[in-house]
Parts: C-alpha cells; structure tokens; sequence
C-alpha cells in the first residue's frame, strides 16, 4: 500500500529499545516489531490551538463554554442552534464533537450506532531521555518534550460518559508497560485522567451527510481522530459545500449500517483494538 513501514527481528527491536524487556518468559513476550521511520509525535493541545488561531484569521467565530441544547429544523431542514448564549441561524451544521455525537445528533433526532468508553491515560514525572520513538503496543508510551513518560491503553470495558476512569483499566495499563519495562516500575506518576472516544460497530468513522437536510457528522473516530483530521476536515468541507459526500468519504456514510457494506479495518487504520467489542 506504500506504507514506508520497515518489519524488524527482536536483535532490531533490541537494537532500537535497549531497556525493552525480551525475555522469553516475560508476559507479553516480544517476537518482532514495525517500524515507521518517517513516523512522528506532536502536542495535540498545542495542534488545536493552531487550528483555533489561523481559523480566527480567516473570520471564524469561536465561542467557548457554549452548550447546544436544542437543533432547529423546519420541513426537515436544520435552521439553526440553541445554545446557552442564545441562538445561532445557520443552513448547515456539521457535528463534529467526539464523545458527543450521539446525544447532540438525538436533539436533531438522530440515533447513531455510536458507542462511548473511557480512555485512560497517564503521565509519570520526568526523567532523562529514554525513548525517542512512539510505542503502540500492548500499551502506548512516548516521551514528552519535558521529559515525562505518556501512558495509555485500553478503554474501560464497559459504555460510560463520566471521565473518571476506572482503577482496573488503569492497572492493566501499568502492568503491561512495567512488563516491557521494568526499570519504570521506579517512576512516580504525576497524574491520571481519562476522555470519552466513540466507537461505530465496524470501527470505522462516520463521515458525510445525514437524514436530515443540511446537517452532516463527522464521528466515530475512537482515538484516531487527531491523526485522521487533515484529510477529513478538507474531505467534510468539499461535502458540505456541495451538499454530498466527497468520493473518498463515501464508503463511511451512515447508510452503511443498512446496507451491510461496513468498512471494518480494526485490525489497520480504522479503530483502537483495545476497545470492547460493540
């Protein structure tokens, strides 16, 4: 597919991770790896907010702490919003919320086959340089620009909106990483939280147009939105200008739960394999 991804033995993935545990007896015994090396890591906080600021530039409003309670719709077409700060008129909505998709597409009265887990992550304090790629694995880990290991995992094993996280899934996580690396299992860590991903019964997005006359949704994406958003934020942008689906989005429409024609890559590009089975 022209992925420039290179299949190392375990004397390269030795090589590549000399504190990485390879013992035969261990747990999760390690047999080989892949590697991308053209492959990267960036701060998502510091992504979104050079989103916020150059679509500040081109005249785009953003209104923070903003609910939306109600979607307005007359003959089957959107109007407008309600929100906490009052209304916003518009002939075209894109949901584009994450977590939320489904109860924000239930107001235009919508039921998507979207499921929502907690994901666990956490952060140890910092050390010296020890890693300079990005694992995914058993368990994600990469190391920040200050210093400080990045942690996580699989999701809780059950459908849930608080963002608590829950003590078992973080165990897991710490178990497998303290597996393929004993020395951090003298870390410290810092701090834990957990966020909302939403999962589609294929584990694939869904993306482009929806029953009702000028609303579209792009949702579904798990944890795999941040690195998929280029191409489906110029993807939902030709749709909703067009009012049809871009041709490289159109095996991701909502229909596709009807149709039988799923897109099921869970075990590629598509969705995290920690999330549970829906």
């Amino acid at each position: 597919q022209g992925v420039e991804a290179c299949m190392l033995d375990l004397n390269g993935v030795r090589r590549l991770l000399p504190i990485l545990n390879t013992s035969p007896d261990m747990t999760r015994p390690v047999f080989g790896g892949f590697l991308q090396p053209r492959g990267g890591t960036c701060r998502h906080d510091a992504v979104a907010w050079g989103y916020a600021r150059a679509a500040d530039r081109l005249g785009v409003d953003i209104v923070q702490n903003c609910e939306v309670t109600r979607i307005e719709q007359t003959g089957g077409r959107v109007t407008g919003v309600e929100t906490s700060r009052g209304k916003v008129s518009a002939d075209s909505i894109v949901l584009a919320v994450a977590g939320h998709s489904s109860s924000l597409a239930r107001k235009a009265g919508i039921d998507l086959p979207i499921s929502c887990f907690t994901l666990q992550a956490m952060v140890s304090e910092p050390v010296a340089p020890l890693i300079d790629l990005v694992l995914d694995g058993a368990v994600y880990v990469s190391q920040s620009d200050r210093g400080e290991l990045v942690v996580g995992g699989e999701t809780d094993l059950f459908a849930s909106y608080a963002q608590r996280g829950m003590a078992g899934a973080v165990e897991r996580n710490f178990a497998a990483l303290i597996d393929l690396f004993p020395c951090f299992s003298r870390l410290r860590w810092m701090r834990q939280w957990s966020g909302i991903v939403d999962y589609t019964p294929d584990h694939s997005p869904l993306m482009g147009t929806t029953p009702v006359d000028g609303l579209y949704i792009t949702g579904g994406w798990g944890s795999y939105g941040f690195k998929a958003i280029p191409a489906g934020g110029l993807t939902m942008a030709h749709t909703v200008a067009n009012n049809t689906a871009h041709p490289l989005i159109e095996p991701f429409a909502l229909d596709r739960f009807e149709t039988g024609a799923l897109v099921d890559e869970g075990a590629s590009s598509g969705m995290d394999l920690g999330a549970p089975i829906i």
